[in-house]
């Protein structure tokens, strides 16, 4: 995988730039959709390429393993062709859902055994075996299997995992020098840099992943409940530390103001289930504020949707139609709220990159937080 960066701020370590994988061109900084089951809930690929215009994606290697299983996907010739979608994948290394089942998984050096959440059948996840399923998979972009820790915990516990996700990477690069590509493409792995809310270990988990020589690296541990403030240090801490010509990606965030302050930290790649999860609670992201669409105030309101949406649902639907759809439980307005809500996400990265170079990135994001952050 190739990167290039076009811009750099002048007044923040925001960046705009390119990065070439098999599958297709991916400009930055980009949020990822989240499809964790091989479809990002209630939206059409078509959609997705045309409308949200998304430009890379996400699967989860953990749910994508139990449901519909690795034997089908390479029978399918790899997810892109299971699911068709021909631009960039990228698929987790299923370590943040196994971390998610604390209740039923036991950690060893060897890897994580957990109990599937389906059938409470056993399984057993190494590093080794994490690097086959996503071989398997076939996704451009394929996650180190890592071990993080909830936040607030123990330092001993911290740096635990943390050398645990350091060996666990080696062991990665090792299964994969050994095992050839499957479907003719090149697959691209990214370390993750672990250690809690510990900037020693912080430091000390970003030097390790920096010297590894990966052609991207990640930002784990992080979005897991910890004060907003506690996220921005420590992805600013780590950001100066992982290599400025190489993407980094800060996973599992974020909100929209989120988004922003991490852009202007020096991140470039984000995921989250939070357009989509919360578009099927009735919440819509805007550049306005956010709406929550479940509110009587809208119920006889027949403006567009969004005034400012660049979906086609922004100007197809009224806020009082979208109401009346969550208050009647018609599956129809969590479809139209998700669809917004990812053409909104897509819109505040593109925008983000065209002020980055247009030199007035910062200024920008310190006027448009605020308004992202105010309840309609």
């Amino acid at each position: 995988m190739k990167f290039e960066i076009q811009t750099t701020d002048t007044a923040s370590s925001a960046r705009a730039g390119t990065f070439t994988t098999a599958h297709g061109d991916v400009q930055t900084p980009i949020f990822m959709p989240v499809g964790t089951v091989a479809s990002v809930k209630a939206v059409h690929q078509h959609e997705l390429k045309e409308d949200i215009k998304a430009q890379i994606i996400l699967g989860n290697t953990y749910h994508l393993y139990l449901r519909p299983g690795t034997e089908i996907l390479e029978k399918a010739g790899g997810l892109h062709k299971f699911m068709n979608w021909d631009r960039p994948i990228l698929t987790d290394s299923g370590g943040f859902q196994v971390y998610s089942l604390s209740d039923i998984r036991k950690v060893s050096e060897e890897g994580v055994r957990f109990q599937s959440h389906i059938d409470g059948s056993y399984h057993m996840f190494s590093p080794e075996y994490s690097m086959e399923i996503q071989r398997k998979i076939g996704a451009d972009i394929i996650m180190a299997f890592d071990e993080l820790t909830g936040i607030p915990a123990t330092y001993r516990e911290a740096k635990r995992a943390m050398h645990v996700t350091h060996r666990w990477l080696e062991r990665c690069r090792t299964w994969l020098n050994e095992n050839p590509p499957l479907y003719g493409y090149n697959q691209t792995l990214f370390p993750i840099v672990q250690g809690n809310s510990f900037e020693d270990l912080r430091v000390e988990s970003a030097k390790y992943v920096a010297d590894f020589g990966a052609d991207g690296n990640a930002i784990g541990g992080l979005s897991v409940g910890e004060p907003e403030d506690v996220m921005y240090n420590i992805a600013g801490l780590v950001c100066e530390i992982l290599p400025k010509d190489k993407p980094r990606y800060l996973m599992g965030v974020g909100t929209p103001w989120n988004i922003l302050e991490n852009i202007a930290l020096g991140v470039d790649m984000f995921d989250c289930v939070m357009p989509t999860r919360n578009a099927r609670n009735g919440m819509l992201f805007t550049w306005n504020g956010v709406m929550n669409m479940k509110n009587a105030k809208w119920k006889d309101d027949f403006s567009p949707l969004d005034e400012s949406g660049t979906s086609y649902v922004d100007s197809a639907y009224s806020k009082a139609y979208v109401r009346h759809l969550f208050v009647a439980k018609e599956y129809l307005g969590k479809q139209i709220a998700s669809i917004h809500n990812l053409a909104f996400y897509l819109d505040l990265v593109r925008v983000a990159r065209q002020h980055i170079i247009a030199g007035d990135f910062n200024q920008w994001k310190e006027q448009t937080v605020p308004k992202l952050k105010q309840r309609l």
